[in-house]
């Protein structure tokens, strides 16, 4: 880096060349005067009256307004404040020209939105300087402002950045485990959408559960963008045992359900390398592969957790996948149909699921049929 680039980046920027000046006073020679004083050096443009002023810098903003107080019809104070209510027109510095030199009427004035004050009858010199300062003090505030919008600009493509970064690395793993269970299919994408309507629909119905009444949007998204993790831990089970028609033996099923802590501790890695980055996604993303086998009842794997103490997350997950085995085919089973599905879930509601996640899936039975018809394989 040039050592003068710092000094460059804030070196102050100068007034526009012909700044346009606003000057507004109902009495003509205060108007010749004003614009005698400052016709050299700037552009300037003349009102007689406030609603003519407001027209003028509505049709094109000044750089900087020079208004009499006291006018007829609209007084300057009134003038001001309407200048300020406008977004195009709050940012351009008006400056007070008034026999008026009570201190009641510059407070009042700078409450309207005044950046200064020049007390009639004028000093040349004094107007000039004050317009040259004002000048130059909106040139700075209109430059840190263009640079704000840059670097704004600037953070969120690098956001944008990482969260395509994220989305793809996300798709790599996810298609590492799908590449090795071919027979997954469209169970990623059908798992993802239905957490999102249980996710969305206990939000609205949130009853006692403090983790529904806590979600927004964010949130949601979070956990649907994790669901695809769910089982990123079968990369490491063995092709034996992982592609193997039929049902598994219990020395089998074994060793298929370390997948959860397998899945956990790839994530919780990840975590690490990334010191910490993307915290919440990750956090989502590791207690869906760790605990979305834990049961209802304390009876799932691998921690043995009951009720509540399972992750909201992974509540969500059991219940999205479940459903998805039952109604899809795999190498032990041909695919149930819905309202078998639906029984056997409702069975397990109190011992395998969360009796919560079981209303709502019923609430939403016919939007899980649509993603199902949606998303065959």
């Amino acid at each position: 880096m040039n050592m003068n680039e710092p000094a460059a980046l804030f070196a102050p920027p100068p007034p526009p060349a012909r700044a346009t000046v606003l000057v507004v006073d109902d009495n003509a020679d205060n108007l010749r005067l004003l614009a005698g004083l400052l016709e050299g050096e700037h552009r300037v443009k003349l009102a007689t009256s406030g609603p003519r002023a407001l027209a003028l810098a509505q049709r094109e903003p000044p750089d900087l307004v020079l208004l009499d107080l006291m006018m007829p019809g609209m007084d300057g104070f009134e003038v001001c404040r309407r200048l300020q209510a406008e977004a195009a027109l709050r940012d351009v510095p008006v400056i007070f020209v008034s026999a008026m030199n009570q201190p009641e009427a510059e407070a009042q004035g700078f409450e309207a939105g005044a950046a200064d004050f020049i007390h009639k009858p004028v000093s040349p010199p004094i107007v000039r300087a004050r317009v040259r300062t004002h000048l130059q003090l909106k040139a700075w505030r209109d430059s840190l402002r263009s640079r704000n919008a840059g670097l704004q600009a600037q953070l969120e493509e690098r956001l944008s950045q990482v969260q395509r970064l994220r989305d793809a690395t996300l798709h790599v793993m996810v298609s590492m485990a799908e590449f090795r269970d071919e027979d997954t299919g469209n169970h990623i994408k059908r798992t993802q959408e239905y957490v999102r309507v249980l996710a969305e629909y206990l939000r609205e119905h949130p009853g006692d559960c403090p983790a529904a009444h806590a979600l927004n949007d964010a949130a949601i998204e979070l956990m649907v963008k994790s669901a695809p993790l769910h089982d990123i831990g079968k990369v490491a089970i063995p092709d034996q045992i992982l592609l193997k028609p039929g049902k598994l033996d219990a020395e089998a099923f074994d060793v298929m359900k370390t997948h959860a802590m397998h899945g956990w501790r790839m994530l919780e890695r990840a975590g690490q390398r990334m010191g910490g980055g993307d915290s919440e996604f990750l956090g989502y993303a590791k207690q869906i592969a760790r605990h979305h086998h834990e049961r209802w009842d304390g009876s799932g794997y691998p921690d043995r957790l009951a009720g509540r103490d399972i992750p909201f997350a992974a509540r969500l997950m059991a219940v999205a996948d479940v459903y998805d085995a039952l109604t899809t085919r795999r190498p032990y089973k041909e695919p149930f149909p819905h309202e078998k599905a639906m029984a056997i879930v409702r069975e397990g509601a109190g011992g395998h699921f969360d009796p919560q996640m079981v209303a709502a899936l019923e609430a939403c039975e016919q939007r899980f049929i649509d993603i199902a018809s949606t998303w065959r394989d």
